[in-house]
């Protein structure tokens, strides 16, 4: 009698009973079958993953080989566009270049690299050496290094470290909503300033 009732129990629950073996059957074998196939990683190709890198139009002029407007990838260097340039030319100012010329300077967009021939002297700009590049006496407040900004009237290296900290800036005004200069400083040093 208690047999049948057993029997009579698994009939009346069967179809749940089957139902969950068979869910842990499957349970166990998708596990046992995702750990035989080791998928490798995806690889893909490195131009895929590179983002298009930027140009920038560089005037190089002067006592250079081939002067010109050169199309050169955004980060490059003063030595980048004398390359472009085809070097320096036999009459170049190798005592200015030597000395003030920063090979290693980064080149912003619109920037003019100008090597003096000898005899000619370099732009000067507050008693500083722009280093080859000619701005028009203006500085850039979003790649201006920290000396190109201590040389602005008013600027200490607290403040050039601040203005270098705060970066990057919409317009020049910027530094006073930002409140890294005051106003009578700002006022002295905002024809000088530029963003681009």
């Amino acid at each position: 009698m208690e047999n049948l009732g057993w029997k009579e129990k698994i009939n009346q629950f069967k179809i749940p009973i089957f139902m969950g073996i068979l869910g842990l059957v499957l349970i166990v074998g998708g596990i046992f079958a995702s750990s035989l196939t080791t998928s490798k990683p995806k690889v893909f190709p490195k131009e895929s993953l590179t983002v298009s890198q930027k140009i920038i139009s560089v005037d190089v002029s002067g006592a250079v080989n081939k002067p010109g407007v050169y199309q050169l990838k955004e980060g490059s260097r003063i030595e980048n566009a004398v390359l472009a340039a085809e070097g320096f030319a036999q009459d170049a100012n190798q005592e200015y270049i030597s000395k003030y010329l920063n090979m290693a300077q980064k080149l912003s967009d619109g920037s003019k690299v100008y090597v003096p021939a000898i005899g000619e002297g370099g732009v000067v700009n507050q008693g500083t050496v722009v280093a080859g590049i000619q701005s028009e006496a203006k500085v850039n407040i979003n790649t201006a290094t920290q000396s190109e900004l201590e040389a602005l009237s008013g600027i200490g290296p607290v403040t050039a470290s601040k203005i270098i900290s705060d970066r990057p800036y919409g317009t020049i005004e910027d530094l006073l909503s930002k409140k890294v200069v005051s106003k009578a400083v700002f006022e002295k040093i905002k024809e000088q300033l530029v963003i681009y």
